[in-house]
């Protein structure tokens, strides 16, 4: 494809590779790191791409005025400053890459819990202070304690990851259903504020999540708690964690991440600080960095590879991309009922179905003669499988080559819910229609099935 008057306007700064890979496949670069979001707007309309980290929102009036913007890359894991939905309905391509530093998350993370547990802070500033004071300053051990992740995707699963060897028990709760994996298993909320030893927030920042974490959400777990967040500062309360800070109900906190950060993440606040921020500052037993979770040097680079890969993919699409199936047949009709037990038992002995628990599994051969399934199952009428539609059926598609699929639905704007989940019988993943109806993808192993 020829790029030669594609525009790309750069609106923050990002590893070097980022400008020369895009200079190189032939794409015209332009760098604007100090104009106002209104002298942007000025001249949005000659360019075609913009990549940005957190500068200034993206909303409807910017994207009314980006009349030839084809796509919106973000060099960060969230799209929270952009009006995603009114960007999918002018067809522009949003790019973010949780992928690339999901890793340095997961790590510091760890890092602020182990050095939470072991009172590495208080330690290091009495010994520098001259004290050798060892009983004041012992610890905890992570082993045996019960870890508590909220939002299972990128950076929670990073997270997971790096807790295997210390020989705790890992429960996540997700919105979205069937997020859990070998790393962590998944459990209503309810469950995991009952057991948890510590909690770690990996989630964005959505009007459901906004100060999600108060008095009400602290004082619902049964134990006192140790609490990490390396994801937005906005979802917690800071004057009801500092209270319980006080009280003991939290046992130490590591925030990456602060309510009173700007948007653009730059900064923190101007005038008189609040009096909880001023408690966190002196607390012995909290552990504040400027946001740098995912700030190494080698995210660094992973970031804007990542952006890069994704914007080949949009203008120099490969066989891999272009040339496979995407729905090969119906891999299942799944639907709500009162008495789903009943009703399968009802629709064996009437209509001749050979039932099982899941339902019933049709048998048939495709173009090539190979023996495939089709699977119909009634769910309980309160099912969380479909959410977070909330419509009475959800469909199932095969299909060809899933992880490729996935990522090229991602770049046509198509909302993807959760990660790939791999089982014996296939591969699957989630995706939501511009009606809110939610679709199960299936590359399937059928023969797991007979």
């Amino acid at each position: 494809m020829n790029t030669k008057n594609i525009k790309i306007l750069h609106l923050d700064s990002n590893h070097p590779i980022l400008l020369e890979q895009l200079e190189t496949l032939g794409f015209e670069n332009q760098q604007d790191y100090s104009s106002s979001k209104e002298e942007i707007e000025a001249i949005i309309q000659e360019y075609k791409g913009i990549v940005i980290r957190s500068r200034f929102k993206i909303d409807k009036t910017f994207l009314d005025k980006a009349t030839n913007l084809e796509f919106i890359a973000r060099v960060g894991a969230g799209l929270e400053s952009i009006d995603c939905e009114y960007a999918i309905s002018k067809n522009i391509h949003l790019i973010a890459a949780p992928e690339g530093n999901r890793n340095a998350v997961g790590e510091h993370a760890l890092g602020m819990l182990l050095s939470l547990m072991n009172k590495l802070k208080q330690a290091n500033q009495s010994v520098k202070n001259g004290n050798w004071i060892r009983e004041g300053h012992r610890g905890y051990e992570l082993e045996g304690k019960t870890v508590g992740i909220i939002g299972y995707g990128n950076m929670g699963k990073s997270f997971a990851k790096k807790l295997r060897g210390f020989d705790v028990e890992v429960l996540c709760y997700d919105i979205l259903p069937n997020v859990g994996d070998q790393n962590a298993k998944q459990v209503p909320l309810e469950e995991l504020q009952q057991k948890a030893d510590v909690l770690s927030l990996h989630i964005p920042w959505t009007p459901e999540t906004d100060k999600m974490v108060n008095d009400q959400f602290i004082h619902a777990f049964a134990k006192p708690f140790w609490f990490i967040n390396t994801a937005r500062g906005k979802s917690v309360v800071t004057a009801d964690l500092s209270t319980a800070l006080k009280t003991g109900k939290i046992l130490g906190a590591g925030l990456d991440v602060l309510e009173y950060e700007k948007l653009s993440f730059e900064k923190l606040f101007e005038g008189e600080k609040p009096e909880a921020f001023t408690y966190l500052l002196e607390a012995e037993n909290v552990l504040l960095s400027p946001h740098i979770a995912g700030w190494t040097f080698e995210s660094h680079e992973k970031l804007a590879q990542v952006i890069l890969n994704k914007i080949k993919a949009i203008y120099f699409p490969t066989e891999e991309t272009t040339d496979f199936k995407r729905v090969t047949g119906i891999g299942g009709f799944f639907f709500k009922s009162k008495d789903y037990k009943k009703l399968v038992a009802w629709y064996g002995k009437h209509l001749g179905l050979k039932t099982d628990q899941y339902g019933s599994t049709f048998w048939w051969k495709d173009n090539d003669g190979n023996d495939c399934s089709t699977q119909w199952s009634p769910f309980s009428e309160d099912t969380t499988y479909f959410s977070p539609s909330e419509k009475q059926f959800m469909q199932n598609f095969r299909v060809e080559n899933l992880e490729t699929l996935l990522e090229k639905l991602k770049q046509e704007g198509v909302t993807i819910l959760g990660d790939m989940e791999t089982y014996a019988y296939g591969k699957f993943g989630w995706i939501l229609d511009p009606e809110g109806n939610k679709i199960e993808l299936w590359e399937p192993i059928d023969r797991a099935f007979q």
